[in-house]
């Protein structure tokens, strides 16, 4: 099970003590592999995008036009997080839904 997200985020610290097993990766240093943001942004489409966050609110509407793939290579803090990725299982967020798909309360 990987953890992407970042080691600032709370939500994604709630997500890392809960899920201790999980192999954390911070976007911010590690990045997320093309392959895995394509498979995310298929299931998830634009609910992969944070547009409530700062580096949203810091783009200009050129910049944000831009193609969703393209945006999280360039801005990778872009991403809603975490994003879990257990083998071709993916759970985006750490809400309630989240939780019950991981099987943790």
């Amino acid at each position: 099970m990987i953890l992407y997200g970042l080691k600032t985020c709370d939500t994604c610290r709630k997500a890392r003590k809960a899920l201790p097993e999980a192999d954390f990766r911070d976007v911010r240093d590690d990045g997320v592999p093309q392959p895995v943001l394509e498979a995310a942004l298929e299931r998830f489409g634009d609910k992969l995008l944070n547009t409530r966050s700062t580096t949203w609110r810091g783009l200009d509407d050129a910049a944000r036009a831009a193609a969703p793939l393209s945006l999280l290579a360039e801005h990778p803090t872009l991403m809603k997080r975490p994003l879990i990725v257990n083998g071709d299982e993916m759970v985006l967020g750490w809400d309630a839904q989240a939780r019950a798909a991981l099987g943790v309360s």
